[in-house]
């Protein structure tokens, strides 16, 4: 009898382990590890390519050398391809590594794309303005033509929004300048929230003037949209 009971215990303790082994390995699966760091992709929306990839490492060890950098541009980065190296462009900017990324901007921005893309000043413009380098703004903006403003209001709205951001007036100024040279807005309606960020930006900055300027030039809210007045 006593054989019996040990038996049946030995038992009922095995059939214990093995349920609370299962219950720890069901456990165990459904553990779910975080990010080791918060850096997020090396490029929005696709990975550097392995060219791309050895052309910015060589370019940040190069940092401080001059002649090296030069000639990293001249050799490596020159035979890219447009894509690589705009992505090495955006990579330098995520990092932080905003002097390497306004030498590779040298060399890419002759490129009509280039030219023609104000969702990448845009990008320019926020990465230099969270480093202090104001003055390398200015810079970039006063080189601006105006079809780089052209077909892209969401990137134009951000252009302006980041130079405001940075207290940038003569660079917020030119952009208008050039906005009226490129005719934007030429048709019977403009974008009205562009409008309103370059007109409040412009009065924010001490710009009054301009700003009247500005909402002379585009016109006036009609049901939310913006009219011309000389079509009013």
């Amino acid at each position: 009898m006593f054989s019996s009971s040990l038996q049946s215990n030995l038992s009922l303790l095995s059939l214990t382990t093995k349920s609370n082994r299962t219950i720890i390995r069901r456990n165990s699966t459904t553990v779910r590890c975080g990010p080791r760091n918060n850096r997020g992709p090396l490029v929005k929306g696709r990975s550097l390519s392995t060219e791309a990839m050895q052309a910015v490492q060589a370019l940040k060890r190069a940092k401080g050398d001059e002649i090296k950098i030069n000639e990293i541009i001249s050799k490596n980065l020159s035979r890219l391809i447009k894509n690589d190296l705009l992505a090495s462009l955006s990579e330098l900017l995520r990092q932080g590594h905003c002097e390497l990324a306004m030498k590779v901007f040298v060399e890419v921005k002759s490129d009509l794309y280039v030219k023609t893309n104000v969702s990448l000043y845009a990008d320019i413009v926020s990465a230099l303005s969270k480093y202090g380098m104001m003055q390398e703004i200015d810079n970039v903006i006063s080189e601006l033509e105006f079809e780089v403003l052209m077909g892209d209001d969401r990137g134009l709205s951000r252009l302006i929004k980041g130079l405001i951001s940075a207290g940038r007036k003569e660079s917020v100024v030119r952009v208008y300048r050039l906005m009226k040279e490129g005719e934007w807005g030429s048709g019977v309606s403009v974008d009205e929230y562009v409008v309103r960020i370059l007109s409040k930006g412009l009065r924010r900055l001490g710009e009054n003037d301009v700003a009247d300027e500005v909402d002379a030039e585009f016109g006036v809210s009609i049901d939310g949209v913006l009219e011309k007045l000389s079509s009013v």
